[in-house]
């Protein structure tokens, strides 16, 4: 194991700085640690609530000078232990692992779902200032549950960027899923990368229509995870390890596990299950 691994690897207490409700069922907690400062979009790390569990969460605010971030919803047991923490209270990090997306100049369309948002808020924001062109379509159930609109908003009125937002009810925004605006977008212009991140069947949905209009595509994934550094084996998509490979895949390597993106995840057994 590299040094630079065995750092990231070690776990690290924190103090949670601040806690900010973002929708009734999603809260964004703030820390300091100096290598998650250096993280970048798309990474994740390991959080430990003490006496509960360690889950996997994606880093949502990162950066040099900066606090860093996650944003998590309440779904189970650990999640909803931290829900209940406060400012001031400890928890453990170990981190950050994984890939990043990698930043593209040119046109460029973001499309995320629910909370695939956290990883692509700080995308837009990386690349905003770059010489590229966005648009960003952001979906959800309803308007009270679309996170970081305003922030996204603000991201890109710096660069003459569009926001398209969408809700299932028709609460804000277009009413319908944000792959169909996504679709709308494709068939009439060309773009030179596609990133996006939410529900598994969003994204395969995304996939399906990058591959259909020959454009690239990134995409960050979430699967169970242990170790966080490719040992265990719980986040096998395929041939490859979530935690170790991803969780950033292109195109070409979501084409390699076609028969499994999109339709299958694994549980605690291994066990192969479909997606809900």
């Amino acid at each position: 194991m590299s040094a630079y691994l065995t750092a990231v690897n070690r776990l690290r207490t924190v103090r949670i700085l601040g806690v900010k409700t973002e929708t009734p069922t999603v809260k964004s907690f703030t820390f300091h640690d100096r290598l998650c400062a250096k993280a970048e979009p798309g990474q994740f790390v390991m959080v430990w609530i003490p006496g509960v569990d360690e889950v996997p969460m994606t880093l949502s605010a990162m950066g040099l000078g900066k606090s860093s971030a996650i944003t998590v919803e309440k779904v189970g047991v650990a999640t909803k232990a931290l829900h209940k923490m406060k400012a001031g209270g400890i928890i453990g990090i170990r981190g950050p692992f994984g890939n990043s997306f990698t930043p593209t100049k040119g046109k460029v369309l973001i499309v995320g779902g629910g909370t695939g948002l956290t990883s692509l808020g700080p995308l837009a924001e990386k690349i905003a200032d770059s010489e590229c062109e966005l648009t960003f379509l952001l979906g959800a159930k309803t308007r009270g549950q679309l996170l970081f609109l305003d922030g996204i908003k603000a991201v890109l009125s710096r660069v003459e960027g569009r926001v398209v937002a969408v809700t299932e009810d028709g609460s804000y925004g277009r009413k319908g899923l944000v792959t169909k605006p996504a679709e709308q977008f494709l068939a009439k212009e060309k773009f030179d990368m596609v990133y996006t991140c939410g529900p598994e069947q969003m994204m395969h949905k995304v996939f399906a229509l990058t591959e259909r209009y020959k454009t690239p595509l990134q995409v960050s994934l979430e699967r169970l995870m242990r170790c966080a550094i490719g040992l265990c084996g719980t986040c096998v998509l395929g041939r490859f390890r979530v935690c170790r490979d991803g969780p950033v895949f292109s195109s070409q390597q979501l084409r390699e596990v076609k028969d499994e993106f999109g339709r299958f995840k694994r549980g605690f057994d291994g066990r192969r299950t479909p997606l809900e």
